[in-house]
Parts: C-alpha cells; sequence; structure tokens
C-alpha cells in the first residue's frame, strides 16, 4: 500500500516562537506523485503545493507500508513490532497503552490537542482517540469509512462518527467536513489563546473511491485527453476519481486554514 504524505506546518500567529501551534495533515493512501509540484502531468494541486514550500519537508524519513503500523509509529515515534500496532486487522491495530502518544506529550506541554478524520488504532476503550490524549474527537473506526464497525450505510456523505464520545451526523462529503471542524476548532482554540496541536487525517483519497460528481466530471476531462492506452475502462475509472478526490483535498486546502 502506497502511504503518505504528511505535512507539518507550524503556525505562530497567535503563539510565542518557541510554542507554535502545530497541525500535521496525513492523507490517506496518497502517493508522492499526486501533487503538481512532484511533477504530475496531470492534477492541479496549488494549495498543497503551498504547503510543500511553506512545511517541514522528510527527505529520509521511513514508515511501514500500512495504515496502522504508519500511524502508530507517527503517534508514539516506536517501531510497529515494538508499539503492537501492526496491522489493518486481526486484532494488531491496538496501541500499547503504556506507551505516550503524541497527543499526550502535547498535552504535557500545555496544549490543547484535536483529532479530525481517521485513527486506526483501536476502536474501543481504553484506545479511542479521547483515550489516548486528544481533548477534541471526530473521527470513524478501523481502516476506512463503510468498514464493518462503521456506522451504518456511511458513504463518504452525510456520514456519522464519533464525536468525543458520541455519534453525530455531520453535513458534507467527508475530506470537506474534516477540515471544516478542524478548521472550526483551531479557530476558537485561537481566539481563546489556547496553543493546540491539530492532527487531520482525512479519510481521502482511500478506496471507495466515493466523490463528489463535479470533481469527477472535471477530472474525466483531464483523463479523457491524456494518453493512457493501456487502462481498461474499470482501472480509468477508479483512476479518475482516485485523482478527483486529491483535487478536493487540495481545494480544502491549507490557504484556508492559515487564513486568519
Amino acid at each position: 500500500m502506497r502511504k503518505i504524505l504528511i505535512w507539518l506546518v507550524m503556525l505562530a500567529a497567535t503563539a510565542a516562537a518557541n510554542q507554535p501551534n502545530v497541525l500535521i495533515i496525513l492523507t490517506n493512501d496518497q502517493g508522492y506523485g499526486e501533487m503538481s509540484c512532484h511533477g504530475n502531468p496531470l492534477l492541479k494541486t496549488p494549495n498543497l503545493d503551498r504547503l510543500y514550500d511553506e512545511s517541514i519537508r522528510f527527505t529520509d524519513f521511513h514508515v511501514a507500508p500500512m495504515c496502522t503500523p504508519t500511524r502508530g509509529q507517527l503517534m508514539t515515534g516506536v517501531d510497529c513490532l515494538r508499539n503492537l500496532a501492526m496491522n489493518v486487522s486481526s486484532g494488531r491495530t491496538l496501541l500499547r497503552r503504556d506507551l505516550p502518544t503524541m497527543a499526550d506529550l502535547f498535552t504535557v506541554g500545555g496544549y490543547v490537542t484535536g483529532i479530525f478524520g481517521k485513527w486506526h488504532l483501536g476502536d474501543n476503550y481504553p484506545y479511542r482517540p479521547q483515550d489516548r490524549g486528544f481533548h477534541e474527537s471526530v473521527w470513524y473506526p478501523s481502516s476506512h469509512i463503510g468498514s464493518a464497525p462503521d456506522f451504518w450505510d456511511n458513504d463518504y456523505f452525510d456520514d456519522t462518527y464519533w464525536h468525543n464520545g458520541k455519534r453525530q451526523q455531520f453535513t458534507g462529503y467527508t475530506t470537506d467536513v474534516f477540515f471544516r471542524e478542524a478548521m472550526r476548532w483551531m479557530r476558537e482554540q485561537a481566539q481563546s489563546g489556547k496553543r493546540f496541536f491539530c492532527y487531520l487525517p482525512t479519510a481521502a483519497p482511500h478506496g471507495p473511491h466515493f466523490v463528489p460528481a463535479n470533481y469527477r466530471e472535471a477530472m474525466e476531462k483531464l483523463v479523457a485527453k491524456a494518453n493512457l492506452p493501456s487502462l481498461g475502462p474499470a482501472a480509468r475509472e477508479q483512476l479518475t476519481r482516485y485523482l478527483a478526490m486529491v483535487v478536493n483535498i487540495d481545494d480544502n486546502g491549507t490557504s484556508r486554514c492559515l487564513s486568519p
């Protein structure tokens, strides 16, 4: 499984220089090449490109090639075979309770913490985000929206997620919802003078590749113009939807996150 783009943005507009606000955006199953700044011939990702220019970039960064192991290592700095979150299923997604998470460490440092999106490190007490150092949490269980533990009939549109321990329905497309809720929360913390750590791990562009029609139709035109003779109809459809999901991520983008 191809993983991931991690963007670390240090937002110091309302905080002391040595204690900045911190935002991590982690997209789900997006490859290195799916940004125009990395040379993609079809995609235009101006907001992600701007984030690329302004962010810390890891040029020698190693992760496990699956969802849970990568996320557990990010949260703890401990290898997946040692932190026990070593697989995406089979009861091996549970992060060791005795290991502090990034959210725990930020809390000790006086920050408020929030997660908006995919967790995949345990769906039940004591492994949920709110049990692992996050003060605010909007998330869905397991590996992807529509998985067996998820709320019945979630399909990326107007879905029901866990919000601070309670089920709540949110209006809109999944990526739009997680960005909207994250930005709302960050603004609230900034206005109250609190330092924050925001973790925004999107569901997109992980399959199933559900995407708003306007994004799919626009990408269909671009893919149709490209010279891709080796792609059959089914592969072309999935590529179109996948790239359209990346464009939606970009539109939700960092330019709005960084705006006052």
